[in-house]
């Protein structure tokens, strides 16, 4: 049985508005630290972390935290779980591209249960619950119709920090672009996912993320009629990184078979 009642619900959610309010404040970011040539973190990751555990902590003291900005080996992923990513598109925050979002999932018996992700920027805060559908500001939303690549767009990933794989990236962009409408790269892997759940994009691939990077869109993304798997079908993983497709269903099969290829 799920810890979440409305009430609850409700009060994650406002934990998540206001903290991705943090992210438009002023200038935001004034310190910046590389965690790799690739992948940074900054003071607002930081205290973004800090303020959602810290809230949720008093919500529901019962449930593991699991944070993006911390060592997380002591999770037992039979047991409850939030699963946040603080700033999810730090590099474009840090450019000033306007497109980050706060990421935060609950796993509860190994399914995600509850998914929110707010872009502050652009006020749109998508929202799941298991069996429930997906909303965008409290409003239904459903993937597209799509049933071809060749009337889809399709957002991609690069996996900058794998950048031994980058013929076999590029060279899957280059199938999915030849075979599509276009593609696109934003960057913000939740956004991403949330763009499908709104049939924005027709799927999204990318071969590396944590799952902090998309345990809430992907909640959202299959709630809102879509498919959502890893790069050869496989159920995801919420305790381990590893490569994630999404789509409106119809065409799920057809970029596996690309990516097979």
């Amino acid at each position: 049985m799920s810890i979440l009642t409305s009430e609850l619900t409700e009060k994650i959610i406002a934990s998540v508005l206001g903290a991705g309010k943090m992210l438009t404040a002023g200038s935001a970011v004034h310190e910046i630290h590389a965690k790799n040539p690739t992948d940074f973190v900054t003071d607002v990751d930081l205290a973004v972390q800090e303020r959602l555990r810290t809230e949720l902590s008093e919500l529901a003291p019962e449930v593991q935290f699991m944070g993006e900005e911390q060592d997380n080996s002591g999770i037992d992923p039979s047991l409850p779980f939030w699963i946040l990513d603080p700033v999810d598109g730090t590099t474009n925050l840090i450019r000033g591209l306007r497109h980050s979002a706060v990421s935060l999932a609950l796993a509860e018996g190994g399914e995600l249960s509850f998914g929110a992700v707010y872009n502050p920027f652009a006020g749109e805060l998508f929202t799941a619950r298991r069996g429930c559908g997906a909303f965008l500001n409290g409003s239904p939303i459903h993937v597209s119709r799509a049933r071809s690549l060749g009337e889809s767009l399709i957002c991609v990933g690069t996996a900058p920090s794998r950048r031994e794989w980058s013929d076999r990236v590029f060279n899957l962009i280059r199938a999915l672009f030849d075979r599509s409408i276009d593609i696109r790269r934003s960057g913000c892997a939740s956004l991403d996912l949330c763009d499908v759940a709104l049939g924005r994009m027709d799927a999204y691939v990318e071969g590396f993320l944590q799952p902090w990077d998309y345990a809430a869109g992907a909640l959202i993304a299959a709630e809102a009629g879509g498919r959502v798997t890893g790069c050869e079908g496989e159920a995801l993983s919420l305790v381990s990184a590893g490569g994630l497709l999404s789509s409106n269903g119809l065409l799920h099969e057809e970029i596996l078979a690309i990516i097979r290829a």
